[in-house]
């Protein structure tokens, strides 16, 4: 049976993404549902833009699983150890990136941005990621 404080309570929350977040892997992120914006106690939300001709920095998420939803553009994401292995994501594909796997993206236009919604199942806006040297496993 539903608590009824929680039914009387709870509400959607409209967010419109209006600022940027600096992230460890230099691309610009657009603050969407997070416990910030939303008050989410599970799950963040955003937009992330790769450049034309650009790439994330080599990295690990450290505790979250991650989902993206590719609106427009081609991503070559490499990942695993040395960042040896790869996968192509076009508009319309997801993907999943489980936590603790070594990845970069990048777009693979000079030219149009890629754009995808990025999920997390953790709910602030504060990544935990690190850094990842592909030569170390080479």
């Amino acid at each position: 049976m539903e608590d009824e404080s929680q039914r009387v309570l709870a509400q959607p929350v409209l967010v419109r993404p209006d600022r940027e977040i600096a992230t460890a892997q230099r691309l610009p992120y657009f603050v969407g549902i997070s416990s910030g914006t939303a008050g989410s106690t599970g799950l963040s939300m955003h937009l992330v833009v790769v450049p034309p001709g650009g790439h994330a920095e080599p990295h690990i998420h450290i505790g979250y699983e991650t989902g993206l939803y590719v609106l427009e553009g081609r991503v070559e994401t490499r990942y695993g150890p040395g960042l040896r292995e790869s996968v192509i994501t076009e508009a319309g594909d997801f993907l999943f990136i489980p936590p603790g796997v070594p990845h970069q993206p990048f777009n693979l236009s000079m030219t149009e941005p890629a754009r995808a919604v990025v999920a997390r199942n953790r709910p602030d806006e504060r990544e935990e990621v690190v850094p990842y040297d592909p030569a170390a496993d080479a």
